[in-house]
């Protein structure tokens, strides 16, 4: 079935394009608001920009409004963040912190997150992420303004944490990450299975 695009309202596009693309890696993006309040939401547009400098890239979706969520709010008031790769040990968690919370009220609380101060910026961490990326806001690239329209936005990495554990010769152990993937819809896809190929 070929589906012509112009002819797609906005939930159905969405529909095919979170269904086909996957999995897609999670950014669990942690601000701080101009009143002080700490927020953490995930993302899952996400990847790698560029690594000399070394850039994160993730891309909110306008909502229904129109208007900018928190996070990128957030940003481009302080322009500070931590990103977060979501593993299976913080799945729940992970998910609980998509609730429609208004500005003022905190995922970390609300979600029972566990948190710590980060070593750079501004934001606060969260205590068992397995790896974080403490950035600064580089560009917000807008698509467009109108719902469902994204905004790409740059990080310049500044700071990087791997836990201890997972940290050997430089590397990240793939085996033991347990880092989580989206789906479309409601569903997720877990990292135990992994197959190494030589390139040729």
């Amino acid at each position: 079935m070929n589906i012509a695009t112009e002819a797609l309202a906005t939930p159905d596009m969405y529909r095919l394009l979170v269904g086909g693309v996957t999995p897609r890696p999670i950014a669990w993006i942690s601000t701080v608001s101009e009143g002080g309040v700490h927020n953490i939401a995930p993302y899952s547009f996400f990847s790698v920009a560029s690594v000399t400098p070394p850039v994160l890239s993730y891309t909110q979706v306008n909502p229904r409004t129109g208007s900018d969520k928190d996070t990128l709010r957030n940003l481009l008031h302080n322009q500070e963040c931590v990103v977060h790769i979501v593993s299976s040990a913080s799945l729940e968690k992970m998910n609980q912190s998509c609730a429609g919370l208004p500005p003022e009220k905190s995922e970390f609380d609300f979600a029972d997150i566990a948190s710590v101060e980060s070593k750079v910026v501004m934001p606060l961490s969260v205590a068992d992420a397995p790896v974080r990326y403490e950035c600064r806001l580089r560009e917000v690239k807008r698509i467009g303004d109108r719902a469902g329209a994204g905004s790409m936005v740059l990080l310049d990495v500044v700071s990087v944490f791997v836990s201890d554990d997972l940290y050997q010769d430089g590397n990240i152990d793939q085996q033991a990450l347990g880092s989580v993937g989206k789906m479309g819809g409601d569903f997720y896809s877990f990292t135990k299975e992994l197959t190494a190929l030589t390139r040729p």
